[in-house]
């Protein structure tokens, strides 16, 4: 069971310690994702640039891959960061935005899935029932379906590609093997904000570099995601203002909060 204090331990550990999350993201949301890592505790790094990205691995403690807006080099720093994150035991969040609107974007989550560099493989609905074998198309990044529909799916390929699979949506879903937890935090005003998805993908990796057990901070991430947007809702005036109350929560998060969080291991 994930508790509010077990949570609370893993950000103040953030905090102090302030891990390297090595982002390969897209051009659309590294500004919001750079400043979530931040107002957490974590520290973040952005590159697209496949002459450095093995030496900026080496420097981290978490690597994520958003297929947001792929090109082929990116794909190509995106192989030799994983590879090398996976020789030093770096964890590897992969997040499949869009997958099934193009075949580069089924292909190349599918690449780093067999090749076993995922750690945490985080999507919506829809992205992650393309990548198990959906013939559905996505409308651009937003999700078609609940996130329940993708249960079956998320399960084939936690057990597959032996890594976690988060599902995102009105309730996240969280996989390993034939261990589910749900978490229900959030609002649906977050999805009227670019790179929302994104972020939660940033701060599971966050909590990845602190806590091992990735099905647990797959969890960690998510609920203080879905709390610091519900909460920030309280006093958001629309999106743009929903989107700065979030930084704000994310950096005043602390132990009395974290109360809020509704995580559920089941059976």
């Amino acid at each position: 069971m994930i508790t509010s204090e077990k949570v609370w331990e893993s950000l103040e550990e953030i905090r102090e310690k302030r891990p390297l999350v090595l982002n390969l993201t897209n051009i659309v949301v590294t500004s919001i994702t750079a400043n979530a890592l931040l107002a957490l505790g974590a520290s973040p790094a952005m590159t697209r640039s496949e002459h450095e990205v093995e030496e900026l691995t080496s420097l981290g403690s978490a690597l994520v891959l958003n297929m947001g807006t792929p090109c082929m080099n990116q794909v190509q720093a995106m192989r030799l960061g994983a590879s090398r994150a996976v020789k030093l035991g770096v964890p590897v969040v992969l997040d499949p935005v869009g997958a099934g609107a193009s075949k580069l974007r089924v292909d190349a989550p599918m690449e780093f899935l067999k090749k076993g560099w995922v750690s945490i493989l985080r999507g919506n609905a829809s992205e992650i029932m393309a990548l198990g074998g959906s013939g559905d198309k996505p409308r651009g990044v937003d999700s078609l379906h609940g996130s329940a529909l993708a249960l079956e799916a998320a399960r084939e390929l936690s057990s597959r590609y032996e890594c976690v699979v988060c599902v995102s949506g009105e309730k996240d879903l969280v996989v390993s093997g034939d261990k589910l937890l749900t978490v229900n935090n959030g609002h649906p005003m977050m999805t009227k904000v670019t790179g929302m998805g994104c972020c939660s993908t940033c701060l599971v990796a966050a909590f990845s570099a602190v806590e091992k057990d990735f099905l647990q901070a797959a969890a960690m991430g998510m609920a203080v995601m879905g709390l610091a947007g519900e909460r920030a809702v309280l006093e958001a005036g629309g999106p743009g203002s929903l989107q700065t109350g979030f930084l704000d929560i994310l950096y005043a998060m602390d132990k009395e909060m974290l109360q809020g969080m509704h995580i559920k291991e089941e059976v």
